[in-house]
């Protein structure tokens, strides 16, 4: 028996082969893998070949995110609770709820386009409220390769440059990571060089924090030069062009303040591999806000980052990201200073007054223990705000996984921050907090 499966294996054609075919070849596979596995005949490719035709049956794709997290805190900072769900205005200590409630769905039309929607609940706990959509595209290929997409679009120029890095799969890292705009995005590639524009509308600044009405243009442009397989940079710029709308606001906490005139953006990066194993990589930014800013502050903030990466299989116990970043307080965007932890961002951030410039360090390593299904990292962040009266904010997180099947992996963190004995500020954040995370991440 385990010969003919083994000639079914060969001559079947998946593209061609119903599911229900497929289904059944899989379970006789599974049946006789030992005696197949005595044979030579190599099996892994039959459940690739059967995920993409459940993947595209009918040219439809439904997959999604389950994360559910029970956070146990000691509710020692001032009694606000820094590891709250967004709709925790009770601010429980102890707290369950999903950190991700979504379903992603995706329609291919034909060989060049297909239709790409992202649906979510409002994260944290209680009822899943306010159902929405923050992705709602269609791409396709214009004449002369050009790759067009439209609709509610997504943009993450920093990770596609590799310029953050992610622990634990969470909004962890970049400064200027996420652009949600309705509108255009077109790329072409010319040789070594890679371009895409933006046009677009309704970008949120400050990624959901406030009343934002956001009544202005986008315009962007990148270009990356990909000098060789181990070496290469970009330029970046972007354009804000307000309608004049005093109402139009991107920040209302006193961190920010109202922006009703243009501003840019201009960006460089690069990234330099010295072994598969080794790579620097930085980026600088620069912002013109224009009339913006007020008489005596800075209207031209800037921020930059160099970071280290080095892979686990150079140091062969752990993996080690060190990145540096400095940022002038008056920076504007949407993932400002304290945004670069594993978990739980300290509530401290987001840039401090008007002047002066925050500087970070970050350091994270990771252990994959072995073949194992097993995985850890370590962590330490320390931001000087440079504010008179407001301390250094520290923070410490050592965590655990488990990859219990390809779809279901569970973590068990500790996190502990120390805000120092004042931070000059209204939000009152002293002393310290800490926190034990059981997450369950479920991706289907």
């Amino acid at each position: 028996m385990a010969s003919i499966v083994a000639r079914a294996l060969v001559t079947v054609d998946a593209e061609k082969a119903s599911k229900q075919d497929m289904e059944l070849l899989k379970k006789l596979v599974m049946e006789f893998k030992d005696e197949l596995d005595a044979l030579g005949v190599k099996v892994d490719s039959l459940d690739k070949r059967v995920a993409v035709l459940e993947d595209r049956l009918g040219g439809w794709k439904v997959n999604g995110q389950f994360w559910f997290d029970a956070r146990f805190a000691s509710g020692t900072d001032d009694g606000r609770n820094t590891y709250g769900f967004n709709n925790n205005t009770d601010r429980d200590e102890n707290q369950f709820g999903f950190r991700f409630a979504r379903f992603m769905l995706t329609k291919y039309i034909d060989e060049n386009t297909f239709f790409y929607g992202r649906f979510r609940f409002n994260d944290g706990s209680g009822k899943l409220d306010n159902f929405f959509a923050d992705k709602f595209f269609v791409q396709t290929k214009l004449p002369w390769d050009i790759t067009f997409t439209l609709g509610r679009v997504y943009s993450d120029w920093e990770g596609d440059a590799g310029l953050y890095h992610s622990v634990m799969g969470d909004l962890e890292g970049g400064l200027w990571k996420d652009q949600y705009y309705d509108g255009f995005n077109f790329k072409k590639s010319f040789g070594m060089l890679d371009a895409e524009l933006l046009i677009g509308r309704n970008f949120d600044i400050l990624d959901g924090d406030g009343d934002d009405n956001n009544e202005f243009m986008e315009y962007g442009l990148k270009l990356q030069a990909n000098f060789s397989e181990n070496f290469y940079a970009g330029v970046q710029g972007i354009y804000f062009q307000f309608d004049g709308d005093e109402n139009s606001v991107t920040k209302g906490d006193g961190f920010y303040r109202d922006y009703a005139d243009d501003y840019q953006q201009y960006g460089a990066y690069l990234s330099y591999s010295f072994t598969p194993s080794i790579a620097l990589r930085g980026y600088y930014y620069w912002q013109d806000l224009g009339d913006n800013a007020a008489a005596g502050e800075e209207d031209s903030p800037m921020a930059w980052s160099a970071m280290l990466d080095v892979k686990q299989d150079l140091l062969k116990f752990t993996s080690l990201w060190v990145q540096y970043v400095e940022q002038d307080n008056a920076f504007v965007g949407p993932r400002a200073a304290g945004q670069y932890p594993a978990l739980f961002a300290s509530d401290q951030a987001g840039a401090m007054g008007t002047d002066g410039t925050n500087k970070t360090w970050l350091v994270t390593a990771e252990q994959q223990w072995g073949e194992s299904k097993w995985s850890s990292f370590l962590q330490y962040v320390t931001t000087d705000w440079d504010q008179s009266g407001v301390d250094d904010t520290d923070q410490y997180t050592i965590g655990i996984g488990y990859q219990y099947t390809p779809q279901i992996k569970f973590w068990l963190a500790y996190n502990y921050i120390d805000y120092g004995d004042g931070n000059g500020s209204e939000n009152g954040y002293t002393g310290n907090e800490s926190v034990v995370l059981f997450r369950t991440a479920i991706d289907f």
